[in-house]
């Protein structure tokens, strides 16, 4: 029986680290009902019953949560935009760079 008891208590004392963790490291605007400072104190004031209440019901589980969606670069038309601004603005800059050393080769003569 005492070998189940220090069996019971590691197990709740690593769960409720792991909810406390998985509580401090979500996006605020992921948490639901309560405040995120709030879910910690209940995670830890009714361990083990509190990181049950946090997985089940505190954090938002649907894909995204209630954040944008994130897209890959490629998929992102305004990254693509500055894509091309930056490759435009790369010439621009290349072709004053050219001009400046072909007005200090003719200054030279």
């Amino acid at each position: 029986m005492p070998r189940f008891l220090v069996a019971a208590a590691v197990a709740v004392v690593f769960f409720t680290i792991y909810a406390l963790v998985d509580c401090l490291m979500t996006d605020r605007q992921r948490a639901r009902g309560i405040p995120k400072a709030l879910w910690v104190v209940v995670i830890l004031v009714l361990a083990p019953i509190g990181g049950i209440l946090w997985l089940t019901l505190g954090k938002d589980r649907s894909p995204g949560g209630r954040t944008a969606r994130t897209m890959a670069p490629d998929d992102d038309p305004a990254f693509l935009k500055r894509l091309g601004r930056d490759k435009d603005q790369d010439e621009r800059i290349r072709r004053l760079e050219q001009e400046l050393a072909e007005l200090d080769d003719d200054s030279k003569e």
